[in-house]
């Protein structure tokens, strides 16, 4: 349940300026921001940081872990799965920091390419695939209707990361992983689910999936993974505005590693007693990455003062 009154049904913020999903204020997100899915992998990260300052689990499960790396603010950010989870979290951040914001995707996902369990994969770009529920509707019509929707699902163009950015954190996971043959560039699938717009098989619900797989390296030749998260983070990062209103420069900048967790080419899962290891290095390298991208704090970053880092630089 909501914890406090929120004074704008647009833009919803509580007397004392905390977002509605995020609950996070002012000075409690820093610029520099580290986004995963499982709040236990956010506490493991967290544990890399030279201090932790501040600590928040929102009614929506979304656990925000801020403190200092590097000398330098950092958060890290659990957000759950799926495309309205980084839409709440995105937006929300963008409320109450100031300044520009870098965000990094950690995640977990299915391996269509050679990449195997425990593998990464750097995302060049990620696109959309989203459920067409007209297929489905029109389908079940008797008789059939002749207006019948080509496809159950929509494959939509891509979007790039920004590129500095990810060449900054390819280049971190390749020094900390020290085998380049574990590392993968390509573009990622962001379905709307884990199932169905995954292409993955099942006889308890008709997803009319048996194709998707094919279609999607049909229409995206680069496509090394599927996930549930990072096209929405692109999208959000190029359509971001800066104080201006213009959305050039974008004021998100953003890049995403993936950890492969499913190989669906060889139907294999990790091993969890390796994951663990595995994030790790690859976590302690983003953060690498976040410091390295901006190694100081700058006039236009979001104000020390009544932050939770004020003081702690």
């Amino acid at each position: 349940m909501p914890t406090e009154q929120m004074s704008n049904a647009n833009k919803p913020l509580s007397a004392d300026g905390k977002t509605y999903h995020v609950e996070t204020g002012r000075g409690q997100v820093a610029n520099r921001i580290l986004t995963v899915g499982d709040p236990q992998r956010a506490r493991l990260i967290s544990q890399q940081l030279d201090k932790v300052l501040f600590e928040h689990m929102s009614h929506r499960g979304i656990l925000t872990i801020t403190g200092v790396y590097g000398g330098l603010p950092v958060s890290i950010v659990a957000i759950g799965m799926g495309l309205s989870m980084m839409d709440f979290f995105v937006r929300e951040v963008r409320m109450v920091v100031e300044g520009p914001l870098t965000i990094v995707r950690l995640g977990s996902c299915g391996s269509i390419c050679d990449a195997r369990a425990g593998d990464v994969i750097v995302a060049s770009a990620a696109f959309g695939i989203t459920t067409n529920y007209a297929f489905y509707t029109t389908a079940a019509e008797d008789p059939p209707s002749s207006s019948l929707p080509a496809e159950a699902y929509i494959l939509w163009p891509s979007v790039e990361p920004d590129a500095r950015l990810t060449r900054g954190v390819g280049a971190s996971i390749a020094q900390k992983l020290g085998d380049p043959g574990r590392l993968f560039t390509g573009e990622v699938g962001n379905a709307d689910g884990f199932y169905g717009s995954q292409g993955r098989a099942g006889d308890d619900f008709d997803d009319a999936n048996a194709t998707l797989l094919a279609r999607i390296r049909a229409t995206h030749p680069k496509a090394a993974a599927l996930e549930m998260e990072s096209h929405m983070l692109f999208h959000l990062a190029s359509i971001s505005t800066g104080p201006t209103g213009a959305r050039r420069p974008p004021s998100i900048r953003a890049a995403c590693a993936l950890v492969v967790f499913a190989d669906r080419s060889g139907n294999a899962f990790i091993d969890p007693s390796k994951a663990a290891a595995i994030y790790s290095d690859v976590s302690a390298a983003v953060l690498d990455a976040l410091v390295a991208d901006a190694p100081a704090q700058t006039p236009d970053m979001h104000p020390a003062e009544g932050s939770v880092w004020e003081g702690e630089l």
